[in-house]
């Protein structure tokens, strides 16, 4: 055994060897500190030491990285001091970079801002009119209230000012004073000011004039802020062909809303307008069209509306040449037109025809377009492209291809038994949900011309056992039930659905209790088993409500009538058992409804 002497001795060369590690480990953590502890420079670091640099082109490309970074969404407000240092520079191009900088953070740092309303002011009188314009247009989107009581006289200087850059550039300012504080822009006269813009000679200042009203006009709670007269409509229509695409736009909105005194006057304007569909930018066409619409409702000369309607043919054409977004617009706009004028395109059919590599929302709005346009002359030809159409890939526009079909029979009622024979040629594709939806569509053909088409019945129903979906179940059920003495085996057919009810959707249910009732009231004898049936499910087993309404409102009509009666009498039982727990019943053999409320009652 180790005596303890030496146990002692191993414990003190043990706490001597620690001391010694200790103390290396310390001499060499001050020795290399930067090894051990983390750096504290970083990107803003980095950046804010640039930003400071006494070179111009670090500080400028700092300025970049500083925009680049908030571009992409990382927080470089903090720098907002350093960056406001590098406003007082000729650089232009750095100029704007700061002003962008600032307009982006301004509302966080509000205190700060106030430091660079010197610098805004000085540029203001600047004799770049570009430096100019761009202090009064980043002071306008500084949203800081602290910083409204400087903007003025800023504001008035540049309202005035002789480059028309300038003035333009003010007038939009002018829209957001007013949405900062709208008794300061009117107390200042600014909004009167504007309004003499529009009378200006340059037609951009009269465009952002336009714009900049019509925006003050629409948050007015009094709404007179922009009205056009006489003097102001002729300057309006001035404009209109001196000014870029987006003054154009301007304008012709302000002109949507002016309502022309007589027809004379409406056409007068309407001349000046129909130049605009040459315009290559499609939201001038599109607007220019919209004017147009709303003025042929004042214009009382019949010839000269068939020549406008000739007129917007072609540019509304022109754009489904465009990118699928721009069709898009156009497409909706086209629908829209249409429900009121549908003679514009009415032989221009083939070029809604969808392309393969159409997106699917332009094909959508491309077969709404053509079910409006179609007529007994096209229907040929249409009903060759929707059949088409229904061999794609695409199941939810194949839907819609043969929902089109349908439309297109119960629209035009020449054309119905083409419809038909299309609608069973893609039955007879046996593709599931082809034959599905064409089901759904037959029977709402069915419902428009009741007993013409009988003869596909049978077709229909051999499709039974494909049926998965609960609006084609209920579609085929309707068509059994409406047509039962039609149809020798209906009564079995109903029971192949009744064995399943409970796993059945609520709209199959409901169609199921009616089509039962049709039946039992064509086929009385072999259907009083399957109506007992349905009803006693429907009013005993059934949680839905409006199903079990549906049930008892039936089931009190048959144990009501005196034919049905001798011949269910055993039927009145139930319906009596049923009833009793529910007191409050009335029925009302006027609006057939069981409920307290129902006419008889009041």
């Amino acid at each position: 055994m180790m005596n303890s002497d030496s146990s002692l001795s191993i414990k003190d060369s043990t706490y001597a060897v620690s001391t010694v590690v200790k103390s290396i480990m310390t001499d060499f953590r001050i020795s290399r500190p930067n090894f051990f502890s983390t750096p504290k420079k970083g990107e803003n670091y980095e950046l804010r030491a640039d930003l400071n640099s006494e070179y111009r082109d670090r500080r400028k490309d700092a300025i970049k990285k500083v925009i680049a970074n908030m571009t992409v969404g990382k927080d470089v407000s903090g720098l907002f001091p350093d960056v406001l240092k590098n406003m007082q520079t000729d650089d232009l191009e750095q100029k704007k970079l700061v002003y962008l900088y600032l307009m982006n953070y301004a509302k966080t740092q509000p205190e700060l801002v106030i430091l660079a309303v010197n610098t805004f002011v000085k540029d203001t009188d600047d004799s770049n009119p570009l430096i100019r314009a761009l202090a009064i247009r980043t002071m306008g989107c500084i949203r800081v209230e602290k910083i409204i009581d400087y903007l003025c006289e800023p504001l008035r200087k540049c309202l005035r000012d002789e480059n028309p850059y300038v003035r333009k550039t003010a007038a939009i300012c002018v829209a957001k004073l007013y949405d900062l504080s709208p008794n300061l822009a009117i107390d200042n006269g600014f909004v009167s000011t504007l309004q003499d813009m529009v009378s200006d000679a340059n037609p951009m200042v009269v465009a952002n004039a336009v714009t900049a009203l019509a925006e003050i006009n629409e948050s007015s709670s009094t709404k007179d802020i922009f009205i056009i007269n006489a003097p102001t409509l002729t300057k309006l229509l001035v404009a209109l062909n001196e000014c870029t695409e987006w003054g154009r736009i301007a304008i012709l909105a302000a002109l949507a809303e002016y309502k022309p005194a007589d027809s004379k006057e409406a056409e007068h304007i309407v001349e000046r307008v129909v130049p605009q569909f040459q315009h290559v930018n499609g939201s001038v066409v599109l607007s220019a069209i919209k004017v147009i619409m709303i003025y042929m409702r004042a214009i009382k000369n019949e010839e000269a509306i068939r020549q406008l309607v000739r007129k917007m043919a072609p540019p509304l054409v022109t754009l489904l040449a465009s990118a699928p977004e721009v069709q898009y617009v156009a497409l909706r706009n086209i629908n829209i037109i249409l429900q009121k004028r549908p003679e514009i395109l009415a032989n221009e059919m083939r070029v809604f025809f969808c392309k393969y590599n159409d997106p699917p929302y332009v094909k959508i709005e491309k077969l709404e377009i053509m079910i409006k346009l179609a007529n007994e002359r096209n229907i040929d030809q249409l009903l060759s492209e929707l059949k088409e159409y229904a061999s794609e890939v695409d199941v939810d526009f194949v839907r819609k291809s043969v929902r089109a079909i349908g439309q297109c029979a119960i629209k035009i009622s020449e054309a119905s038994e083409r419809c038909v024979n299309v609608l069973l040629d893609l039955i007879n594709t046996k593709v599931n949900y082809v034959v599905q939806e064409a089901i759904v569509v037959i029977k709402d053909i069915f419902r428009k011309y009741p007993h013409k088409y009988e003869g596909i019945i049978p077709t229909l129903c051999q499709n039974l056992d494909a049926l998965d979906e609960p609006e084609a179940k209920a579609s085929l059920i309707w068509i059994i039930g409406e047509y039962a003495e039609r149809i020798e085996n209906a009564d079995e057919l109903i029971l192949t659905f009744l064995d399943t009810f409970h796993d059945e959707n609520f709209q199959v249910q409901l169609q199921l209790v009616t089509a039962s009732v049709k039946l039992f009231l064509k086929k009385p004898q072999s259907a009083q088993n399957i109506v007992q049936r349905s009803l006693q499910i429907a009013t005993t087993e059934c949680d839905n409500p409006d199903i079990r309404d549906r049930a008892y409102i039936y089931w009190r009509l048959l144990s009501t009538d005196p034919q049905a009666a001798k011949v269910l009498s055993w039927l009145s039982y139930p319906f009596m058992i049923a009833t009793q727990s529910r007191t409050d019943f009335t029925f009302c053999n006027n609006c057939l409804i069981i409920s307290l409320g129902c006419c008889s009652v009041r």
